[in-house]
């Protein structure tokens, strides 16, 4: 493509060189630099880009795009902008011909319920008779392709590549998952959403945002922007009312409103909602009717995960027949609320719950489904909000009858002192820390174990549970590895805990 091309739209540039110049390709990591490409300098938490300018230069690179006039080489196509990250997403949009045009853009954004409301939103659109593809946290896939994903929403560039990967293959719907990291990042800033979801809004990734109201500024960005880069398509924002924040997000926008909750005030709503072992229970209540519908996920607070992706759902056209179809055949997501089958009579779930909300939300609807004991483990990840670990460790204590602490992806930290720091939060919530092997085990009522290998307490949890306990595996979910160090190896939470179930070493 002529770069002169690929500047189109981009404003406030400086081009020291040859519009006429042929681009081969565009990367942002000077390591995938190849004879033709384009080179963009991104400032990040570790490296700048802006110093391999000149070795992306000596590998060939034909031009080569930053912030920085000083740190430019002295030959070659330059461009001088004022924000690399926003002068990206606009070059990758034109490098892959806005493969955003062929198809209908659906963004959902959130502290939790993602995953689960684009696999419900999947469903409901493939029963629809449409063909839908998903950008996200546990994978990025379409049709019957399966990639795996490094990250929930990727850079600018991987996101318009495989967009276009899409948009060839005969996708009509792309739902991505809109991570904050990505929207204060601008990588989905030229993606045009048809409909942007609100999920929820609570503590998490205050590593990054240091505070809450920077965290809630990233994720209305997406809302923020729907009327400057949709406004031909009639963009539709879909807005859990029920929420506290979600006011606030309308009052952002000028764009179309479609509200979801179990506020009688909410445009899509639910009532007579029931969850059992056999999955949730409700009414539909919508502009065009209502409807009975059947979900055969677990856990109670699934229904706020259906009832977006409904509202999603309609804003695109689906009609009633074909939301309650689609939420009615999606069985399982992986990593959220999986059970781990087994003959042994207790009731062993995974779970990617990894801030304090989404494990109250889970531990809340996974109490009234026994009269039994609800064993935890869990653990908090390293290099990340320190913050959240009391508040996970008081959560898990107060709703949990046996808690075994212990690691998730310790990172650079020492677990222990991870550990430590959850601990704080279960002993002030009343549990009182026990020792293993536990005498007397079916007594052995508001306590907590440490365990810091998480192999160990897996087994340790389930050789505890007796009938009708159930065992709540949280933190990682769908995830098949451990970070450890700097070292990733292969740890998969629902093999393990098969594994002992089965007695296996």
């Amino acid at each position: 493509m002529k770069l002169g091309k690929m500047l189109e739209g981009l404003d406030d540039y400086e081009l020291l060189g040859d519009p006429d110049q042929e681009v081969q390709g565009l990367v942002y990591d000077s390591r995938k630099v190849e004879p033709g490409f384009m080179f963009v300098a991104l400032r990040g938490t570790r490296l700048d880009g802006h110093d391999f300018l000149q070795s992306a230069v000596q590998m060939g690179a034909v031009a080569v795009v930053g912030e920085s006039l000083e740190k430019m080489p002295d030959v070659g196509t330059r461009i001088l902008v004022p924000d690399s990250r926003r002068a990206l997403s606009k070059l990758a949009a034109n490098f892959y011909q806005k493969p955003f045009e062929a198809m209908e853009l659906i963004g959902i954004t959130g502290t939790n319920g993602k995953t689960t409301t684009s696999y419900i939103l999947e469903s409901i659109l493939k029963v629809w008779g449409a063909n839908p593809g998903i950008i996200g946290t546990i994978s990025y896939h379409y049709s019957e392709k399966i990639f795996p994903a490094p990250v929930t929403t990727p850079e600018s560039v991987d996101l318009m590549r495989f967009l276009r990967e899409m948009a060839n293959a005969g996708v009509t719907h792309a739902i991505t998952e809109v991570s904050s990291h990505a929207l204060d990042q601008k990588r989905t800033i030229d993606c045009p959403f048809r409909v942007a979801v609100f999920t929820n809004f609570s503590r998490d990734h205050l590593d990054y945002h240091k505070s809450m109201e920077a965290y809630f500024n990233a994720k209305s960005n997406l809302f923020r922007c729907l009327e400057k880069v949709n406004p031909a398509r009639d963009p539709v924002a879909v807005i859990n009312l029920d929420d506290p924040r979600g006011e606030q997000l309308i009052s952002l926008t000028g764009v179309r409103k479609l509200t979801y909750g179990l506020g009688t005030e909410c445009h899509v709503r639910a009532d007579n909602v029931s969850a059992s072992k056999q999955g949730i229970k409700a009414r539909l209540i919508t502009p065009a009717g209502t409807k009975m519908i059947h979900s055969p996920l677990l856990g109670y607070h699934n229904i706020y995960n259906i009832l977006a992706a409904a509202a999603a759902a309609f804003s695109l056209g689906a009609d009633q027949d074909a939301v309650a179809r689609g939420v009615e055949s999606l069985t399982v997501v992986p990593g959220r609320l999986e059970i781990v089958r087994n003959l042994q009579g207790a009731m062993v779930v995974v779970d990617y719950a990894h801030t304090p909300d989404a494990l109250l939300k889970v531990l809340q609807s996974l109490r009234p489904l026994t009269g039994a004991r609800v064993i935890t483990v869990f653990g908090c990840g390293g290099d990340r909000d320190k913050g959240k670990r009391y508040e996970m460790g008081r959560v898990a204590g107060e709703h949990s009858d046996l808690v075994v602490v212990t690691s998730d992806n310790p990172r650079s930290e020492d677990p222990a002192s991870i550990i430590a720091e959850i601990e704080k939060g279960t002993r002030d919530s009343g549990s009182k820390k026990v020792s293993w092997p536990v005498e007397d085990s079916p007594l052995a009522r508001g306590s907590y174990l440490v365990e810091v290998d998480r192999r160990k307490a897996i087994r340790m949890a389930i050789s505890i549970a007796e009938n009708e306990d159930i065992v709540l595996i949280a933190g990682k979910g769908h995830e098949d590895y451990q970070i450890i160090g700097n070292k990733r190896v292969h740890f998969d939470d629902r093999e393990e805990a098969a594994m002992a179930l089965s007695g296996g070493v």
